[in-house]
């Protein structure tokens, strides 16, 4: 049987707790992530680009640090990769598009990337994603889809699939995304994982490309909660380089974890959230519910309308970035995500307008639930990851495009930049995640109830069959 180490189902904290204490190396990990790599990406499809040398080198310098007996971080030897529009030095930032493969490569590393490394992480390479980050599948169209490690033949979730597969298929432990209306919970959902989408300005986005920036949020994907503050705490703190970051102080989440659910106020978003599901999704929000003891709903006002809004807002941002690359290399575009930016370049500015005013509205009036709950709990997606391909599903009797309404319940959340933790359910044949959704800022209360479901066995990421 293959050891923990080799299979890459340890723990980031596992590891990093056997390399600080010389009972493993951190070369030792690098070699077994890179290994596994080799072994299963030929399935997974995860990675776009391995930097295996510079790895093999920070690990040595670690365990070199520690022979020395310096201290070591807290994610000492922790083997990670990062979705690929992370500008990591030396690659071309791909950000999933055949036109950016023109670019030169970065100089330097994006902030979270510098931040990881030096908490002691080692970066492995950077990951497969839909163009542009404007896709909820998984399925790019240059580089071929991220496959789903618990069905290869189904959709990893986007844009962020790559970092789905790599974590859910156990090849790192940790992973790098980005969520603009969704792109961190989908892919958590479909691969059975942890994923957080922090509040927006509190994990700075400097040398990462972007998509729309009001809208823009980075976070960590992990197999347990743990790993997950762990990763996250690291990566907290202001950052000059991107304006829209806080300077609000560090606030660690991780010590917070054992607190528990004393004195917490938990509702279960009705209406809107209620509607629109697949009948796994229902059972797994009916499961959290009950294992909470939930009592209480709440409906966020107008969710349908604040994912209308977030629609005309991401493809008016999103053409505006990339109209000179609309105008000079139409055809290098993956056709939808082309033809997506088009229509949003002719959008007219007075629906532009009422979109922005409905959003300040619609936030005022979801801020005012949390003046009697902490955290609400809803569905992440509508179903479990469907089938590579698939251009459509029924939905409360009526038949959809799947690519557009994947996300139909995580953008009325994003649209507003509330923090949020998505949990896998461990269902069957297929995994799929909830949404524990807290006030802006209060990241710790949501890993508080994702850290109570996963103790009593009501949330974890199950390991795939497949290896």
């Amino acid at each position: 049987m293959k050891s923990e180490t080799s299979s890459g189902w340890m723990t980031a904290a596992e590891i990093a707790a056997a390399v600080a204490n010389r009972t493993m190396t951190a070369l030792d990990a690098t070699e077994a992530a890179l290994a596994r790599i080799a072994q299963r990406d030929a399935t997974l499809n995860a990675f776009t680009d391995i930097v295996a040398e510079r790895a093999r080198n920070r690990a040595r310098a670690i365990d070199a640090a520690i022979a020395r007996g310096e201290q070591v971080g807290p994610l000492a030897g922790v083997p990670f990769a990062v979705k690929n529009l992370f500008n990591v030095a030396g690659l071309t930032t791909r950000a999933g598009s055949k036109i950016n493969r023109d670019l030169a490569p970065a100089k330097r590393d994006a902030t979270l990337i510098e931040r990881l490394e030096a908490a002691g992480a080692v970066l492995i390479g950077a990951l497969n994603m839909g163009e542009y980050a404007y896709d909820f599948t998984g399925e790019n169209f240059h580089d071929g889809p991220s496959r789903n490690p618990h069905d290869p033949t189904r959709m990893t979730g986007g844009s962020s699939g790559g970092s789905g597969a790599a974590v859910g298929g156990g090849e790192v432990p940790l992973a790098l995304g980005s969520d603009t209306n969704g792109s961190i919970r989908v892919p958590s959902s479909f691969c059975g994982i942890f994923g957080l989408k922090p509040t927006y300005g509190r994990l700075p986005r400097s040398r990462s490309f972007p998509f729309v920036a009001s809208f823009d949020h980075l976070g960590p994907f992990a197999r347990n909660v743990a790993d997950l503050a762990l990763a996250y705490d690291v990566m907290q703190g202001p950052d000059s380089d991107d304006a829209a970051c806080s300077t609000r102080s560090i606030e660690p989440v991780h010590a917070a974890l054992a607190q528990g659910l004393d004195g917490l106020r938990i509702a279960r978003a009705g209406g809107y959230f209620a509607a629109n599901l697949f009948p796994e999704a229902r059972e797994a929000v009916d499961r959290v519910a009950k294992a909470l003891s939930i009592t209480i709903t709440v409906e966020l006002p107008e969710a349908a309308r604040a994912r209308a809004a977030a629609f005309v807002i991401t493809t008016v941002e999103g053409a505006s970035l990339h109209l000179d690359r609309l105008r000079q290399r139409p055809n290098d575009f993956d056709p939808a995500v082309r033809d997506r930016l088009i229509a949003g370049a002719m959008i007219p500015a007075p629906l532009v307008d009422r979109a922005q005013k409905f959003r300040r509205w619609y936030r005022a009036r979801v801020l005012e639930l949390f003046r009697d709950v902490d955290v609400i709990i809803a569905p992440a997606t509508p179903c479990v990851a469907p089938k590579l391909g698939q251009q459509s599903f029924m939905l409360d009797g009526v038949e959809l495009p799947v690519r557009a309404n994947i996300g139909i319940h995580t953008q009325p959340i994003s649209f507003i930049g509330l923090p949020v933790v998505a949990v896998p359910i461990p269902l069957e044949p297929m995994p799929i995640g909830i949404q524990i959704i807290a006030a802006p800022w209060r990241e710790d209360l949501a890993l508080r109830v994702a850290h109570a479901l996963e103790t009593a066995g009501v949330a974890c990421a199950p390991r795939p069959q497949t290896f």
